[in-house]
């Protein structure tokens, strides 16, 4: 089929109106206009071969229990998509599931030290019960004034004070 020295084209029109460019066969029509489905059939094997089989694709996520194993799966991420292994829509999908999942150990660990924190509390509230019970008692004689002067000093040792401003010194006549 072949006219003053060109080969013949398809006699149909593409969608946007214009005649085909094709070259016919022997019904007068390119393959794809004889063969209307096998242009969609055709497409989807293409895309099938250039999607990346399981075997290719990038490893397994470890367990995310910790803060640290979250921050190691995002630079496994990255590097899978460096090189080529995950597509960025992928990474880009899972992005926000890390940053929920670094939220929630965070504040689990939070509620684990602040339980933690709320145990000890009675038991520092009880010590400091009895401090101030030791310090209202009235002091009877001089050997309880100068244990409580001592008890006193080795108070302020502990804060960094020095000894005049601790306990001042009593003199047995104001008793």
């Amino acid at each position: 089929m072949e006219t003053k020295g060109r080969k013949s084209r398809c006699k149909a029109r593409t969608k946007a109106g214009k005649p085909c460019q094709a070259a016919a066969t022997t019904g007068g029509l390119c393959f794809f206009h004889a063969n209307p489905n096998k242009a969609s059939e055709l497409g989807r094997i293409g895309g099938r071969s250039k999607r990346p089989s399981a075997s290719e694709t990038a490893d397994p996520l470890p367990k995310l229990e910790t803060a640290t194993a979250v921050r190691d799966a995002v630079a496994q991420l990255i590097v899978d998509v460096y090189a080529g292994k995950l597509h960025p829509r992928v990474a880009a999908g899972l992005a926000p599931l890390l940053n929920l999942q670094l939220r929630a150990i965070e504040t689990t660990d939070l509620e684990r030290r602040l339980a933690k924190l709320e145990k000890l509390l009675p038991e520092t509230e009880a010590e400091e019960d009895l401090d101030r019970k030791e310090d209202s008692a009235p002091l009877s004689g001089l050997a309880d004034m100068l244990a409580h002067a001592c008890k006193r000093n080795e108070r302020a040792r502990t804060l960094g004070l020095e000894k005049d401003e601790a306990a001042p010194v009593v003199s047995p006549e104001a008793t």
